[in-house]
């Protein structure tokens, strides 16, 4: 008996990445274009898990056809708080200078459709806590562009592990993909390679 396929609807080639690498590779890569502005007074945790909801419908109303559809969506929150992703250097900067030497959370929603129209949705909500930083090491990260098109301006697997002093939760939820939380998903639809 043939297996379902499975669709990733997300254009991250990070989420791509720490799925493969754990030998869980989608049939088809599909981004999801969706309009990702907060709701008025939604809180970070909520935006998480309705941007992965929204992402997995769409691309599940698109392409999903007997398919398995896996989506997630990432939002850095200090206190109730959304820092988006940074589109240029002065908003790295900007969400670095805020989150240096306090706590923050990570929480990346995951949605999982199946072929016979059940929908799974789970949020990961980790801690990281960054080191007090000096304004040069923020401008010198900064400068890199690593943190540009990251949900809070950085990314803990590159450089911005060196600035972080803790984190509780997740390692790859923070990345982008909460992979314990995923694979328990997709036993739990029964869902093999």
């Amino acid at each position: 008996m043939a297996r379902s396929r499975l669709i990733l609807a997300s254009a991250s080639s990070r989420r791509l990445a720490l799925l493969t690498g754990v030998g869980l590779v989608p049939d088809a890569v599909v981004p999801a274009e969706l309009d990702e502005t907060p709701g008025k007074k939604e809180t970070p945790r909520a935006l998480a898990q309705r941007l992965a909801l929204e992402k997995m419908q769409a691309v599940a109303h698109a392409e999903g056809q007997g398919a398995y559809v896996l989506a997630a969506d990432t939002v850095v929150g200090l206190g109730r708080r959304i820092l988006p992703k940074a589109k240029t250097a002065d908003d790295v900067r900007r969400f670095l200078k805020l989150m240096a030497g306090r706590r923050h959370h990570v929480y990346t929603g995951v949605a999982l459709g199946t072929p016979d129209g059940k929908v799974l949705s789970r949020v990961s909500d980790s801690t990281v806590i960054f080191r007090q930083l000096l304004d040069a090491e923020i401008d010198a990260y900064a400068r890199t562009g690593e943190g540009i098109g990251k949900a809070g301006g950085y990314a803990i697997q590159g450089r911005a592990g060196l600035l972080i002093r803790f984190i509780s939760g997740s390692y790859s939820g923070i990345v982008g993909l909460p992979l314990f939380e995923v694979n328990q998903m997709l036993r739990g639809v029964g869902w093999s390679q």
